[in-house]
């Protein structure tokens, strides 16, 4: 049990970018443990990635290449990181809180009888006593997400079983390349070993994937509204203040609750989460599932009418004011000074 292990998403033969954050995060685990950083990837046509994963600080990436491999299918995927985490006893597993990683994960997790917290937004390791047992664990993965519908930050741990396996939502974490040359070793899977014929019982006959017009987590100014904006035509001033600003428009979970504007745009804890170098919040009060989305961006601006909203705290600028008289104003002065 001596190394962090990641599973490395792959569609279209690139890799996704919450396991590239994964991978950042597992090389930095992977230091404080002093043991090898792993990776797997799972598809078809894969002999040219292990140039996206190895950079990352991989220092052995396993790799399954068939071609009823992709795209993802559960009984396969599963039979492949089960196996191999039978084999190679990995002390963390981490993956992406996506829709792949939510179907893959409890499935593993069940399988190797190790337990998964799901959805964390942050991953630490620490020690532990256990005042019952007088036992002391060190090195344990402190596993941190928000719990009680996000009224409270809990710290799970795993003492006893192995892996530690933990998901984690898109954006929460850094993406750094470790060294473009970093020297790690890629190992072919032979697949009889790992899945059977019977992994293969559904067939894909026909996929449809629609592509995301927006692109929210790449912004690098962000204007976003919450209930407080009142109704959906006060919502538009924000397309017009974002088109100004060159950014794009989000909003909170009440904001859309509310019909002000689409799903896709939701940012939190339910939504997805976002770090640019300016977040504008608009009528958002500012609850811990909001800001469990927003508060890693560069530089902060809070415009509501409530001097004591939590919003205030982490915002760098604040300006108490009705959002129907300020965003205007800002609209008049951006175009103004902006050649």
């Amino acid at each position: 049990m001596n190394s962090v292990f990641v599973y490395c998403e792959i569609e279209d033969g690139h890799v996704a970018e919450v396991s590239q954050e994964l991978l950042t995060k597992g090389r930095s685990l992977a230091d404080e443990l002093n043991c090898k950083l792993e990776a797997i990837a799972i598809g078809h046509q894969l002999d040219e990635i292990g140039k996206q994963i190895i950079p990352y600080g991989v220092d052995t990436l396993y790799i399954a290449d068939d071609k009823r491999l992709s795209p993802y299918q559960t009984l396969p995927h599963t039979s492949i990181v089960v196996n191999l985490f039978k084999e190679e006893q990995p002390q963390i597993a981490l993956m992406g809180a996506s829709s792949v990683g939510r179907d893959l994960g409890p499935r593993v997790s069940s399988a190797l009888h190790s337990g998964l917290t799901a959805d964390c937004t942050s991953l630490v390791i620490g020690d532990h006593f256990d005042k019952k047992q007088d036992k002391n664990y060190e090195n344990l993965l402190y596993q941190i997400r928000p719990a009680f519908g996000g009224n409270i930050i809990a710290t799970i741990i795993n003492p006893d079983c192995r892996p530690q396996m933990a998901t984690v939502r898109e954006g929460v974490m850094k993406k750094e390349i470790r060294d473009p040359k970093y020297k790690g070793k890629e190992v072919k899977l032979d697949m009889a070993k790992y899945v059977s014929d019977t992994d293969f019982v559904v067939e894909i006959i026909e996929r449809h994937v629609e592509k995301s017009k927006l692109n929210i987590k790449g912004a690098p100014i962000v204007v976003a509204g919450g209930y407080g904006m009142g109704s959906k035509e006060n919502f538009n001033l924000l397309y017009e203040l974002a088109d100004v600003l060159g950014g794009e428009v989000g909003a909170s979970r009440a904001a859309v609750d509310a019909g002000y504007t689409a799903h896709e745009r939701q940012i939190g804890q339910t939504g997805v989460t976002v770090r640019p170098k300016l977040y504008i919040a608009c009528g958002i009060s500012g609850q811990i599932q909001h800001r469990a989305g927003m508060e890693e961006s560069a530089q902060i601006i809070a415009i509501n009418t409530d001097p004591e909203a939590p919003i205030n705290a982490i915002a760098d600028y604040v300006i108490n004011g009705d959002v129907a008289e300020v965003i205007p104003k800002m609209i008049k002065y951006y175009k103004k000074n902006t050649k």
